[in-house]
C-alpha cells in the first residue's frame, strides 16, 4: 500500500479519522529539521511549537537529536564547511570565497573576537579649495602680515 501524505509533505498515520488522537510518526526530514534547530539554539518548547508537537511527543520521538545539543552548533559549522570545501574543490568559486569568509569567521572566534579588527582609516585627501581654507587658519608666522594674522585669530598670545 502506498504512504499517503497530507498538505505539509507529512505522512499520514494508519489510524487517521479514527478514535482517539494519531500517533506522532518521526519522519528522517523532521529528524534533521530538529538537529538544525537544535543546533541553532532553539529551546524545546520552540521547536515542539515549530513541529506542531508537544513537549512530552518531542522529547519521546527526538531525544536522540536533543542530547547532542552542546555540540549541534559545532557539528552544523563542520558539516557546512565540509560542504561548501566540495563546492569549491569542484570548480564554484563563489564557494571559495564562502568558504575562505567562514575560515575568517572561524579564526576570529578561536580568538575570542567577535568581529573583524577595523581597518585602517586612509587620510582624506583635500582639495584645492580646502587646502587654501585651511591654510588661511595657519597663517605664516615667518612675515609680518602672517605674525599680523596669527596674532587676531589667537588674541592670547
Amino acid at each position: 500500500m502506498a504512504e499517503i501524505f497530507d498538505l505539509f509533505g507529512e505522512p499520514v498515520p494508519a489510524n487517521w479519522g479514527e478514535r482517539g488522537r494519531p500517533q506522532h510518526i518521526a519522519s528522517q526530514q523532521n529528524r534533521n529539521r530538529v538537529s538544525m534547530l537544535v543546533a541553532m539554539g532553539w529551546s524545546n518548547a520552540r521547536i515542539a511549537a515549530a513541529l506542531f508537537v508537544t513537549l512530552p511527543t518531542l522529547r519521546k520521538h527526538y531525544f536522540s537529536e536533543l542530547k547532542f545539543r552542546d555540540v549541534a552548533r559545532d557539528r552544523l559549522n563542520a558539516t557546512m564547511a565540509t560542504k561548501l570545501w566540495e563546492l569549491f574543490m569542484s570548480g564554484n568559486v563563489a564557494a571559495g570565497k564562502e568558504f575562505r569568509d567562514f575560515v575568517e569567521k572561524n579564526d576570529l572566534m578561536l580568538y575570542g573576537q567577535t568581529e573583524r579588527p577595523a581597518a585602517k582609516l586612509k587620510a582624506v585627501k583635500l582639495g584645492k579649495k580646502e587646502e587654501a581654507a585651511l591654510a588661511a587658519h595657519q597663517p605664516d608666522r615667518g612675515n609680518r602680515l602672517g605674525d599680523l594674522m596669527a596674532r587676531r585669530q589667537d588674541p592670547v598670545n
